[in-house]
C-alpha cells in the first residue's frame, strides 16, 4: 500500500467567519466612533452636492481639506498653530505650579483656606472672557496678556481639585506617617500629594480646556498671530473654507490633547494599583 502524501494546501477561512470577524471589529467602540465621524462627513458632502449650497455658507468637506492643506503649505497656518500652543501651554504651566501650591496650602492650613476661600468663590464663577478688556488695559496685547488669560483659565480648576484630592486622602496614612516620625513637608510630599494625583489630574484636564478657549477668544479680539486671529480674519473676508479649516485644526488639537490625557490617566491608575 502506497502512502498518500499529506496535502499542504491551506483551506481558506469560511466567508461567514471572515464576515463575523469584520463585523466584530466594526462595532468596537473606538472603531465605531471614527466610523460615525466618516458617516457624518460623507453625508455632509452628499447633502451639499445634492442641494447645491453656496460655499460661502456651507462648503464641501473635500474643499475644506484642500484649503487646510494649502494654508499649511503657503498660508502660515503652522506658525499660527505653534503661536497658539505656546500661549496655551505657557500660561497653563504657570497655572499648574501656582494652582497645585495654593491648593496644597489651602488643604493643609485652615487660616489660609479661610483667607483664600472667599476670593476663589468670587472669581471662579466669573466668566474669564469678561476680564479681557481689563487685562488689555493693565498688560497691553502682547505676551504677558496672553499668558495671563491662559493661566487664569486653568488655575481655578487645578486649585479646587487639588484641595479636594488632599482632603480625600486616608487620614490613617497621615497618622501612620506621623507615628514613623515624618514631618509636615514629608507628609505632604510622600502621602498627601501622591494620593491627590488623580484629582489634580482631573483639574488639569478641565483647566487645559478652558485655557485653549480663552486664548483663542483673546486672539480673536487682539491677536495678530494665532488660530483665533486667523479664524477672525477668515470670517471677515468670507473665506468660509478657511474658517472651517481652522476649526478642524482646533478640533484635532482637542482630540490629541484628550486622548493624551486619557492615556496618562490610564498610566496613573496602573501606577497607583502597582
Amino acid at each position: 500500500m502506497i502512502d498518500q502524501p499529506l496535502s499542504t494546501t491551506v483551506r481558506p477561512a469560511p466567508a461567514s467567519g471572515v464576515l463575523k470577524r469584520v463585523g466584530t471589529a466594526l462595532i468596537e467602540p473606538r472603531v465605531l466612533g471614527w466610523i460615525a465621524v466618516a458617516v457624518v462627513l460623507i453625508g455632509w458632502e452628499l447633502i451639499v452636492i445634492a442641494f447645491g449650497f453656496n460655499p460661502i455658507y456651507l462648503p464641501r468637506p473635500t474643499r475644506i481639506v484642500v484649503a487646510l492643506i494649502e494654508m499649511f503649505r503657503t498660508g502660515g497656518l503652522l506658525r499660527d498653530l505653534l503661536s497658539t500652543l505656546g500661549r496655551v501651554f505657557g500660561g497653563f504651566g504657570i497655572a499648574l505650579i501656582f494652582g497645585v501650591a495654593i491648593g496644597i496650602w489651602m488643604a493643609t492650613s485652615e487660616r489660609f483656606n479661610a483667607i483664600a476661600d472667599n476670593f476663589i468663590a468670587a472669581l471662579y464663577p466669573l466668566p474669564k472672557v469678561t476680564l479681557i478688556p481689563l487685562l488689555i488695559i493693565w498688560l497691553g496685547t502682547g505676551g504677558p496678556f496672553m499668558l495671563t488669560i491662559s493661566a487664569l483659565g486653568a488655575v481655578f480648576p487645578i486649585i479646587l481639585n487639588t484641595v479636594l484630592g488632599i482632603r480625600q486622602c486616608d487620614p490613617g496614612l497621615v497618622l501612620a506617617a506621623r507615628d514613623l516620625g515624618a514631618n509636615r513637608h514629608q507628609i505632604i510630599r510622600m502621602v498627601l500629594l501622591p494620593g491627590a494625583v488623580p484629582s489634580i489630574f482631573a483639574g488639569i484636564r478641565l483647566g487645559l480646556g478652558v485655557s485653549i478657549i480663552l486664548v483663542v477668544a483673546a486672539e480673536m479680539v487682539v491677536g495678530k498671530l494665532g488660530l483665533g486671529a486667523r479664524l477672525y480674519l477668515a470670517g471677515q473676508v468670507l473665506e468660509t473654507e478657511q474658517v472651517f479649516a481652522v476649526l478642524i485644526v482646533l478640533a484635532s488639537l482637542g482630540i490629541v490633547i484628550t486622548k493624551t490625557q486619557d492615556a496618562i490617566d490610564v498610566w496613573l491608575n496602573r501606577w497607583r494599583v502597582a
